[in-house]
């Protein structure tokens, strides 16, 4: 008997679900899959007993209401990796969907870009994963 991994609830500092989701969906081209008044999930398949039991697939988000407000640095985020372009061009534009640059005390000279959501939620931006003849513009 085992388990697979199906869904990863983002419930901590989410004060406007949509607004992640929607943020969340243009990050990674997903789409939203189920929602109700407190909560939206979002993923790049619908989830389906017959394909969850036949093979590991990539988890969905799901990001539930809470009513406080951010105190640390989350303990748990996620990481990104661009696929058609450089890790500069990428975090230009997740700059240009609402995220910010932020410094947790990584230190300079890091091989990745640590940046917030709209909500402060931190997540980084890895190595470029796009093939080098597709690469438009500095390395990254």
């Amino acid at each position: 008997m085992t388990s697979r991994f199906t869904e990863l609830v983002v419930d901590v500092d989410c004060h406007d679900p949509e607004r992640l989701a929607a943020f969340w969906c243009a990050v990674l081209d997903f789409k939203v899959i189920d929602r109700s008044e407190d909560k939206v999930e979002i993923g790049s398949w619908e989830p389906s007993v017959e394909e969850v039991r036949a093979r590991q697939m990539p988890p969905t988000l799901v990001f539930t209401r809470v009513p406080e407000g951010k105190t640390v640095k989350n303990r748990l985020h996620l990481d990104v990796s661009p696929i058609d372009g450089s890790t500069d061009d990428e975090v230009a534009r997740l700059l240009g969907l609402g995220a910010a640059k932020v410094d947790v005390g990584q230190g300079p000279g890091r091989s990745w870009v640590v940046m917030a959501d709209p909500e402060g939620n931190e997540f980084d931006v890895l190595r470029t994963l796009a093939p080098s003849n597709y690469m438009i513009g500095p390395k990254g």
